[in-house]
């Protein structure tokens, strides 16, 4: 039977099927909400739709920057590390920030299994021109526990400050205004360079012509290299620091010799831009240690790599070519996100 084409039943037709249109809808959209809650999928919103600001950026970004900040340990000695932050404008000042205590930077430098060094509380006004920095201290650094958390704290900005190229040198005022010492009796009054990063007591007298060399060592857990500065009376260069190297540091510093005591050194030469060491057949009781010795051969490249225009190190030993237990020197003593990985309980805490 065919249906009569009136505009009135035509109108009705079409409300009738815009109303099963609707139901079918209404139908889908019941089934959707049912079977969600039956496989329990959560929802994910789109990450286009997700505010920028609340996007995490990878370390790898090149919206992020790396700086050098200067903890202290349990020995309190000052450890380099190097971390990747966002790129910022003062970075310089943020860098000093990192390094003062409070809940978030005393647990990033938990995960390293290190301290923040300077008072909590304590703000920075800096101003740095022609390369010569002036750090105004906020009054609370005044309230450091000891001498030694002072000095660790003056020699801990110095160092961090000098790490920029824009920085040759430090000047201190507190509170607006400048002091000769500290609380405790530590030197703020003249112009501060990077000299003495943990410098060991002097065995006799230090005389004319003395010179500081910087080595590196394991710390005792093996986890970070810390540098240590030693008065020699010869040259500061290659050879003298892995001489001193060698003799590894002082019995009661609680770092690791990271050598063997029957290895002898039989050379040094430098070319190239390669420092070649050639040592006695005991230094193969290197692939002995826990780690393979891979710590004590990154503490000797970058004991020898701090010098300019040395980027490699070659290792013989009885003349010999002996293969390394790294196949690169570091880039850097420290980096945070590598020194982290080592200690997942300290990870795991929130």
């Amino acid at each position: 039977m065919k249906w009569p084409n009136t505009p009135k039943l035509r109108f009705k037709r079409a409300n009738i099927e815009r109303a099963l249109i609707g139901c079918s809808a209404m139908l889908v959209l019941l089934l959707s909400v049912q079977s969600r809650d039956v496989d329990l999928e959560p929802y994910e919103e789109p990450l286009e739709e997700i505010p920028q600001a609340q996007v995490a950026v990878s370390a790898g970004s090149a919206d992020m920057q790396q700086t050098v900040v200067y903890y202290e340990d349990g020995d309190g000695y000052l450890v380099p590390v190097q971390r990747d932050v966002i790129r910022q404008d003062g970075i310089a000042k943020a860098t000093l920030e990192m390094m003062v205590q409070n809940a978030r930077n005393d647990m990033d430098a938990a995960r390293l299994g290190l301290s923040p060094v300077v008072p909590e509380g304590t703000t920075f006004d800096l101003d740095i021109a022609d390369g010569h920095a002036r750090v105004d201290l906020g009054r609370e650094a005044l309230s450091a526990a000891s001498k030694q958390q002072e000095e660790n704290m003056r020699t801990a900005i110095v160092w961090a400050l000098t790490e920029f190229d824009t920085v040759r040198d430090v000047n201190f005022l507190v509170d607006g205004r400048q002091r000769d010492t500290l609380t405790h009796g530590t030197n703020i009054s003249g112009s501060y360079t990077r000299v003495g990063l943990n410098q060991e007591e002097p065995t006799a007298e230090v005389f004319a012509g003395a010179s500081e060399v910087q080595m590196y060592f394991p710390a005792q857990d093996g986890r970070l290299l810390v540098p240590v500065s030693r008065t020699v009376y010869s040259d500061d260069d290659v050879a003298t620091a892995v001489f001193e190297f060698l003799r590894g540091p002082k019995e009661d510093s609680g770092l690791e010799t990271p050598l063997d005591g029957d290895v002898q050194l039989l050379g040094v030469s430098v070319k190239d831009g390669i420092v070649t060491i050639n040592f006695t057949q005991e230094f193969t009781k290197i692939a002995e240690q826990s780690d393979g010795g891979v710590q004590a051969m990154r503490a000797l490249m970058m004991t020898c790599t701090r010098y300019p225009g040395i980027r490699k190190v070659k290792i013989l030993v009885d003349g010999k070519p002996y293969q390394l237990p790294v196949d690169a020197a570091p880039t850097f003593a420290n980096v945070a996100s590598e020194v982290e990985s080592w200690y997942p309980e300290v990870m795991a805490i929130e």
